[in-house]
């Protein structure tokens, strides 16, 4: 499945788009699914919740689906 996730500001980090994409139920749980599933931002594996997204980057999460990250 694949969400479309608008950033507001500069950059939205990778826990919070997996929280708007509603994925995690809150940024406390972005860590223990970040250990669990294997993601990658722009075709590199990354696990870390503060990561910042700008527009344009693709994460494709295993098992899950993919976010694209848009300018508002």
């Amino acid at each position: 499945m694949e969400h479309r996730i608008t950033v507001r500001g500069e950059y939205i980090t990778l826990g919070q788009a997996l929280k708007e994409a509603a994925i995690i139920p809150s940024g406390g749980a972005a860590k223990p699914f970040l250990q669990e599933f294997p993601v990658e931002v722009n075709g590199t594996a990354d696990n870390r919740r503060g990561r910042k997204l700008y527009p344009g980057d693709h994460v494709v999460i295993e098992e899950v689906g993919e976010l694209r990250i848009e300018a508002e």
